[in-house]
This record gives structure tokens, sequence and C-alpha cells, in this order.
């Protein structure tokens, strides 16, 4: 009965983390600054500028394990590809909470994959009612809000943007529908009104849907990828 219920535990586990798989490749900016530790294993941000097709860069915060900082020796400007989960976590900035959104990272390899530079696959539920709109080029949009459950009881709150059919798809899905989605991790600068009347530019992340669907999409990652397997350390990493 023990091993069946820890065979189950394992098998939940790896569900979990197939439920969000992110690969991005890009260069490191900046050095690694502490974030914090747990149970003695410290994890350090870096930023990742991410190029797209229109030769523009995102700038992805990344949250990087100790082991993995010291033993692949990453520096600034150095091309990496990463392979982990894209997490949510909750800080409180100015008094008042704020969702802060990293790529938790659990491989890296030193080469760049030029073809697809940015992945990302989510499984999650709606958790607040889809917005949708025209822009004024009259192009449709929709803004989800994703719930994606991991390990240890846990999940991360993402936010997603739909653009076309996708959009139209989103805006008739209902709160806590469970839907699919495939795309990219995108930054987007965006201009914040303050109390004192001051503007300050912020960036946003975000989700850009490529594919949205309510049934499972094919996936561009192998079952048997090594970024993707639970692990003992998998403790230490629950807490972010």
């Amino acid at each position: 009965m023990e091993n069946l219920e820890q065979a189950n535990s394992t098998q939940e586990g790896m569900n979990q983390m197939n439920n969000n798989r992110v690969m991005l490749s890009g260069v490191i900016v900046g050095e690694p600054r502490k974030s914090h530790t747990v149970f003695g294993e410290g994890f350090y941000e870096l930023s990742l500028s991410v190029n797209r097709l229109s030769n523009m860069q995102d700038i992805v915060p990344i949250t990087v394990p100790e082991r993995l900082l010291v033993s692949e020796n990453l520096a600034s400007g150095m091309a990496i590809t990463v392979k982990g989960q894209f997490r949510s976590y909750n800080k409180i900035v100015g008094g008042r909470s704020k969702l802060m959104l990293t790529m938790f990272v659990r491989e890296i390899l030193h080469e760049v994959n030029v073809d697809n530079p940015n992945v990302i696959e989510l499984v999650g539920f709606v958790c607040k009612t889809p917005i949708y709109r025209t822009t004024p080029f009259n192009r449709e949009i929709a803004d989800i809000l994703l719930a994606v459950n991991r390990t240890y009881n846990k999940s991360d709150y993402i936010p997603a943007i739909a653009w076309g059919r996708n959009a139209r798809f989103a805006e008739s899905l209902k709160i806590g529908e469970r839907v699919y989605l495939s795309g990219r991790v995108q930054s987007r600068e965006y201009q914040k009104r303050l109390d004192s009347g001051e503007v300050e530019t912020r960036t946003a992340y975000e989700i850009s849907i490529n594919k949205l669907s309510g049934e499972e999409l094919p996936s561009m990652f192998e079952a048997n990828d090594a970024a993707f397997i639970v692990e003992d350390f998998d403790v230490a990493e629950a807490i972010l």
C-alpha cells in the first residue's frame, strides 16, 4: 500500500510538472542577484534577453538555483538555453501585495535554439472572467488569468493574452474551465500614474498565446525531458 501511495504521489507530481513547461534561449543581462535561501539552498535572480522574430527583445526574469549558477559559471553576456517553469509569487511592494512572475530554471544548456527561442506550454484553470475587447486598429484581444497547479499543493497565477480567433474562444470561457495553451513569454512596458501624479514606466510579463484549446495540444517537449522530472530538491523549489 505504501509503495502504491508513493507511486501515485510521484505520478501526480509528474503530471503537475507537465502542466507548466517553458524553454527560453537568449543572452544573460546583468549580474546574478541573491534572491533567497531555502533549506541551505541559495536562489539567484537574473534577466534573459530573448529575441523575437521582429528582432525586438523580451527581457524575462529568471530564477536559478545556486548549484546551477556555480556549476554552469553563469555571467552577463553568456548565451544559454534554459528549461523550467513559469511561476508566480506575491511580494510586498510599497505596502501592497504584488504578483511577481519569473521563470524557475531547472536545466541549462550552453547552446541557443534559434528556431524556437521562446516556447511555453501551460495547462490550467480559468480563475477570472476573460476580458474581450478590440484595439483601435480593430484587432480582437482577450486577457486571461490561469491558475496552474504544481507540486506541494501550490498554484501559479499566470496572465495570458489571446488574439483573433483565440480571443473569440477565450471570450466564451467560464471560471473553473480547464484549458491548454502554447505560446511565448513576453515582456511589455507600460505607463503607471502614481498617487503623486508622477508617471512611472513599469514592465509587465504575460504569455502571448499561439494555440488555445479545451483539449490537450501536441507538445514540443519529450515525455522523458529531464527538466521536468520530479526530484528530491523540489521541496526547496516549492517555497518560491
